[in-house]
């Protein structure tokens, strides 16, 4: 038992209900730890989390599907940790607290060499990133794609991380402080789609053939425009929904526009089994390692300020990763 400080919510809405109070944490149960956090990751899911997009069992919800900190008490049953283990984790939701209980079959030990807000600001991100260039689609040498919000946080190390890989990369962003982001960070090409047509531009790029596939995590304000953009037999990676739920799809639309493929992955898919999620976080902490990927945490904030940071995150006011300090 003890008291500790947490972000909650007791109703869905804007960021005015993301409450800091004081809360009572039991003792870890079977195959628990206790973990005193020392970064929380921002992610938009948190959004849509608060605003009920993605509805949960019940209230009060504590936020937060992302963070790293130190063990300080396991449960039983636990055997793989230890008291003063250095730990990551992405999911389960309620990260935005001082402190946590959390299964220990979600989490993954932390080399030494990166610290607790560079983990928590790329748990997340970094293994979507991984899942959406190493499986969902095998980006390689050959590969074109169009990657929305570029400058962003998945954006931002999937691009570097798809050039590395050897692919032609194209960013759209939002401005040109955005655009040179997303060029420092691997697009070979941005297109700021407040000024340029993105479909007009990705098809003058590519000579009018398309790309190989695109990943749009924006949502409605992409479709069916993302689509326009693919060349025959494509696929269309829709992994969010920042700017508003997309309509209804009817398959056909696929077929007209050249016999596309679309999927609608979650991370939480591709890690649920305990190998996956060992083998995800390992590659992504050797890409950190080598220099491959670098984790831009462009903004932190005090947790208490979580409702700052979310206004800021919808507001396009964020570059790169963002963190929450307990």
């Amino acid at each position: 038992m003890g008291e500790f400080h947490a972000i909650r919510i007791h109703d869905y809405g804007g960021p005015e209900v993301l409450r800091w109070e004081r809360v009572e944490l039991d003792a870890p149960g079977e195959g628990e730890v206790r973990l005193r956090q020392g970064a929380v990751g921002l992610n938009f899911i948190d959004v849509y989390v608060r605003t009920g997009l993605y509805p949960q069992d019940g209230f009060p919800i504590t936020p937060g599907m992302e963070g790293a900190g130190e063990i300080t008490e396991i449960g039983p049953g636990v055997t793989d940790f230890s008291v003063g283990d250095r730990v990551a984790y992405a999911g389960p939701i309620g990260a935005y607290g001082e402190e946590r209980l959390i299964a220990a079959d979600r989490l993954v030990k932390l080399p030494d060499a990166i610290g607790y807000e560079t983990a928590a600001a790329a748990m997340l991100q970094g293994m979507t990133a991984q899942f959406l260039l190493r499986r969902t689609y095998p980006v390689g040498s050959g590969t074109t794609l169009l990657f929305h919000a570029a400058a962003g946080g998945v954006g931002s190390i999937a691009c570097q991380w798809a050039a590395h890989l050897g692919a032609t990369v194209i960013g759209t962003v939002g401005s040109e402080e955005k655009a040179r982001v997303a060029k420092a960070n691997g697009c070979a090409f941005a297109i700021n789609y407040a000024r340029e047509d993105f479909v007009a531009r990705v098809r003058e790029i590519t000579e009018g053939t398309g790309v190989d596939v695109v990943y749009d995590s924006i949502g409605q304000a992409t479709f069916p425009a993302s689509l326009d953009c693919l060349k025959p037999m494509g696929l269309w990676v829709s992994f969010g929904q920042a700017s508003g739920a997309l309509p209804q799809m009817h398959m056909s639309i696929l077929a007209q526009k050249g016999s596309l493929f679309a999927t609608r992955p979650m991370l939480f898919d591709y890690i649920a089994e305990r190998s996956d999620l060992e083998a995800t976080a390992a590659e992504l902490f050797e890409a950190i390692a080598a220099g491959h990927v670098k984790i831009a945490v462009n903004q932190a904030y005090p947790l208490r300020e979580a409702a700052r940071a979310h206004r800021d995150l919808e507001a396009r006011k964020t570059t790169g990763s963002t963190v929450l300090l307990p």
